[in-house]
């Protein structure tokens, strides 16, 4: 209060609360998709819906991807679902259409890129 009796107004500084910090996005990882030669477009299609909930279309193009370029984005996610889809990846199994087929595919997760 000033001497005349009226309030005086004070400065309003703002600090991070550790709310606030909580509230920051988390870093987001890329899930990656290798190529191989012992999986067919059917297997990851199925995978991909399977574990990704994604739709026969989009598991055809990551599919293409992955065969065209040796390798494909699955998912964009924080570390720790990244984390999870890749070790489901690699738990799938084999593909039962390819006869020479050991295992699961090879997946890894990445940082995304700064933009």
């Amino acid at each position: 209060m000033s001497e005349n009796g009226s309030f005086v107004a004070e400065p309003i500084v703002r600090r991070d609360t550790k709310q606030d910090q909580e509230r920051k996005r988390q870093p987001r990882y890329h899930v990656i998709l290798w190529d191989d030669d012992d999986h067919s477009y059917e297997y990851v299609i199925m995978m991909m819906r399977k574990l990704f909930g994604h739709p026969i279309e989009r598991g055809f193009k990551i599919a293409e991807q992955v065969d065209r370029g040796g390798r494909a984005v699955c998912v964009t996610t924080t570390r720790e679902h990244a984390e999870l889809k890749r070790d489901q990846i690699h738990s799938f199994g084999k593909d039962g259409l390819i006869d020479r087929c050991q295992g699961a595919m090879s997946a890894t997760i990445e940082p995304e890129a700064d933009d």
